[in-house]
């Protein structure tokens, strides 16, 4: 699929025997799919429930802990951006507790603008690392000079976002995944370097050890295409399930 704004088509439509041609804004079922949020509540349970029905370990986690709910974060933005350069390698709590500051300094104003004008001292006592800042800036910069337009992100193929995320200093796959699955909703992202998936999946397919990226991505292949939906649930089954 190629990734880019919606065009019109022509499309032959015949009135009372004769041909009459015109233009209309046709949305083929595969790129109108990609306008669409569609981990939606109603998506993650179907989705699961046809997942159970090809893995017994997956039926016996959600009759352990039930369905995840919902998770959306709004449509990509600068907030959502900087949200994800927060949390990176941190814990949810450290990352809420340092993103609940910037939003205070900020006083809710996400503008690149605004952090642009703000010193390294002042973001530094917010709690970010100088590799934060560093990733931070290019992020509001890329915005400002219109390199990156995060509202256009939702056009684009799953592999264009990557590659238009991942173009920016300090974003990784990772941080494309999940603007990919919160912001946009894609059925089929499966973040592998996820440190609570591979955690997640150790638990819940009682492995040996925590599994690396190669071998996530293996037990993941037979869950396409609702991988999105098993990440979203494994998550919510590490966080619910005991250590042990």
């Amino acid at each position: 699929m190629t990734a880019g704004l919606l065009r019109p088509k022509a499309e032959t439509v015949r009135v009372k025997g004769s041909c009459v041609v015109f233009s209309i804004l046709k949305i083929d079922s595969e790129i109108g799919a990609i306008l669409t949020f569609q981990l939606t509540q109603k998506h993650l349970e179907s989705a699961l429930k046809e997942i159970a029905t090809r893995d017994s370990d997956i039926a016996l986690a959600i009759d352990q802990v039930g369905y995840p709910t919902e998770r959306r974060q709004g449509e990509p933005s600068f907030e959502n951006l900087l949200r994800i350069i927060v949390g990176q390698q941190l814990s949810v709590k450290a990352a809420a507790t340092i993103f609940g500051r910037v939003q205070t300094a900020l006083e809710g104003r996400f503008e690149p603008e605004h952090v642009l004008r703000m010193r390294d001292e002042e973001l530094r006592a917010l709690g970010l690392s100088r590799p934060k800042i560093r990733y931070l800036r290019g992020l509001c910069d890329a915005i400002v000079d219109g390199t990156l337009e995060p509202a256009t992100l939702v056009d684009l193929s799953d592999e264009a976002v990557v590659e238009k995320i991942t173009s920016l200093l300090g974003f990784g796959r990772w941080s494309a995944e999940m603007i990919l699955l919160f912001s946009l909703g894609r059925p089929d992202v499966w973040p592998a370097d996820d440190l609570a998936i591979q955690a997640g999946l150790h638990r819940l397919k009682k492995l040996p050890e925590r599994p690396k990226r190669r071998q996530t991505d293996q037990i993941a292949e037979p869950w396409r295409p609702y991988r999105g939906a098993v990440a979203i649930f494994v998550w919510h089954y590490y966080a619910t399930t005991p250590m042990g």
